[in-house]
């Protein structure tokens, strides 16, 4: 909105932006952490007991920071609005979760992850084509046909919450790995000389982030909670598809997709086909090299932050090339 103030140039505006994201979260989180629900510890997770008692359900706060700040400071479409709502419908399917005296089931979560994912690919498909580019074999482009790219955003928005929820176990981690991926897809917009908009969302999106990480870093002070961890994993999967080369989100994502998709996948397959898969893996992966490697909750974060940003910086690496 306040590209439509006269005599306020680019820089003010975004240096305004980047000042509301990270002061507006620490500040709110101040004034609104002891208002948030608690947590009750997770029984089957490495250390869950740890958790009990700390406030959780934080997601509400740098979500809600997130949206005023983008709806403020970058350029305004609709678009873009469609997608921020979208954000903080995520985030309450989260927050009431938080909140409940007993969890939702898993089944109505993820029928509601399908219903935004859904509503997602209609939007994306209204205001952009569909067509997908392989940046990283000679920025191939090739069109698909709208119907199926619709059914593949809707896998890719339904995987990205759910292995970014799953990997939300360990003090500061999906919090610090997702900032990676959020500034690997801003760096490659830059390196591909197909600046948007949107670019800014993703740096606003980080520092709101940056000042949640503030409290979260360990020992812990509150906890993002479903509300943070599934909004987040979906404005991942937005800021992949915005890319235009939505496969990134692979290598962009790796750490976040291994960490938590491989407990989906052992789940499911024991769940619906009886088949037994990683016996000796505890899922997520943070839990086993918790347990099996004894690594404590700072060298889970700082490892699998390094890991990531060095699968980044390799890709970029090649696209530049």
């Amino acid at each position: 909105m306040l590209y439509m103030v006269n005599g306020l140039s680019e820089n003010v505006i975004s240096l305004l932006g980047v000042l509301v994201a990270f002061l507006g979260t620490v500040l709110f989180t101040v004034v609104f952490k002891e208002k948030l629900p608690r947590d009750q510890g997770r029984q089957f997770a490495v250390e869950g007991a740890k958790s009990a008692g700390k406030p959780r359900g934080a997601g509400i706060i740098f979500i809600f920071v997130f949206a005023v700040a983008t709806l403020w400071f970058v350029k305004y479409s609709l678009e873009l609005l469609f997608y921020v709502l979208l954000v903080i419908v995520e985030m309450f399917t989260g927050y009431f979760d938080d909140a409940a005296e007993k969890p939702w089931n898993e089944y109505l979560k993820g029928a509601l992850d399908l219903v935004v994912a859904v509503l997602t690919a209609v939007v994306y498909l209204y205001y952009n084509d569909s067509t997908v580019t392989f940046a990283l074999f000679g920025n191939t482009t090739i069109t698909i046909p709208p119907v199926v790219y619709g059914i593949l955003t809707v896998v890719l928005v339904w995987a990205a919450i759910n292995v970014t929820n799953c990997s939300d176990g360990v003090d500061g981690l999906s919090g610090s790995v997702s900032i990676v991926t959020l500034l690997s897809f801003y760096m490659f917009a830059k390196l591909s000389n197909n600046p948007d908009s949107f670019m800014f969302a993703e740096v606003l999106f980080a520092l709101c982030l940056m000042g949640y990480l503030w409290f979260n870093a360990t020992p812990s002070l509150i906890l993002m909670g479903d509300a943070g961890s599934r909004a987040m994993g979906f404005f991942l999967a937005i800021a992949a598809m915005k890319s235009h080369s939505p496969f990134l989100f692979i290598p962009f994502a790796i750490v976040l997709i291994l960490d938590g998709g491989l407990g989906l996948v052992k789940v499911s397959l024991l769940r619906f086909l009886k088949i037994h898969i990683l016996k000796n893996t505890l899922t997520p992966l943070h839990d086993n090299v918790r347990k099996k490697k004894e690594w404590s909750n700072a060298q889970v974060t700082i490892r699998f932050t390094i890991i990531q940003i060095a699968i980044s910086v390799f890709v970029l690496y090649l696209y530049q090339l």
